[in-house]
């Protein structure tokens, strides 16, 4: 079973306009307020094959999803896509992964009704957040072509970058997970999971620490946690030119700009062309 990414979830709590204004100052175009059937909110990024996703509530102060009120605002769910949630679960759990039995849910959108199965893992499986898998039942409720266009030139997840106190523990989890082919370590502790045109990394929490510096996020009593989401746009000078015409601060270098996390709801996020 090949990894391939679905969405990335930035969890913001009962601080969804904020977090919709601290995305719209950095070029996104969000889809409208959904409200799913299990009692969250959110705002989706669309890309052509991959998004990310505002959670929380839209109730300022409003009671959170049992199963996301304790994570903090911040960088918080990997999501894999999967074609059959219901057959996902058993082959998982035979394969030693600590998998949930699927979930079905739906959200009302214009002209009809989202629909998703998911499978999650146990929490205590891997790091401090969320992994699991999505079944889009009615993907064309998601990705649709209005919503792919941003301002800011953003196209498509290229890495996941996650801060781990003990990289390999993760890596047998990928291992168990999708087999020992996508999963690689170097000799300086960090692990990849290759998903195709997205990088999966996860590396010792010093070298987070030293590559991020202070765009990096707050832990907010995370151990294991996810740090930064890089995007491909359109056009690096185009997105240097917006974000400086929205009060964003972004560093450059390397073919990339780095927004500190403070400034993306305790996400760092690179653009990098």
């Amino acid at each position: 079973m090949a990894p391939v990414l679905d969405h990335l979830v930035i969890d913001v709590r009962d601080r969804m306009a904020e977090g919709a204004a601290a995305m719209r100052a950095l070029g996104f175009q969000l889809t409208p307020m959904g409200r799913h059937s299990l009692g969250s909110a959110n705002h989706l990024m669309m890309f052509g094959q991959d998004y990310l996703e505002l959670l929380g509530t839209d109730v300022p102060g409003g009671a959170l999803r049992p199963d996301i009120a304790s994570y903090p605002v911040g960088l918080n769910g990997l999501v894999f896509k999967t074609e059959d949630a219901d057959a996902l679960s058993p082959r998982l759990v035979a394969q030693g992964v600590p998998a949930l039995p699927s979930t079905a849910f739906h959200r009302p959108v214009e002209g009809g009704e989202a629909r998703f199965k998911t499978v999650r893992l146990d929490r205590a499986a891997a790091f401090d957040g969320r992994i699991y898998w999505c079944q889009h039942i009615t993907p064309e409720h998601v990705w649709r072509p209005e919503w792919l266009v941003h301002p800011n030139g953003a196209l498509s997840v290229a890495r996941v970058l996650l801060a781990a106190r003990d990289p390999e523990r993760q890596a047998a989890m990928f291992r168990r997970m999708f087999g020992a082919a996508p999963v690689a370590v170097a000799a300086d502790g960090r692990v990849t999971l290759d998903c195709g045109p997205v990088t999966v990394e996860v590396a010792p929490q010093a070298l987070v620490a030293a590559e991020l510096g202070t765009a990096a996020p707050d832990p907010a009593g995370r151990g294991d946690h996810m740090a930064l989401v890089a995007l491909r746009v359109r056009d690096l000078s185009a997105t240097a030119a917006l974000l400086r015409g929205n009060g964003i601060t972004a560093a450059g270098g390397r073919g990339l700009l780095r927004v500190p996390a403070a400034q993306a709801m305790n996400t760092t996020i690179d653009f990098s062309g």
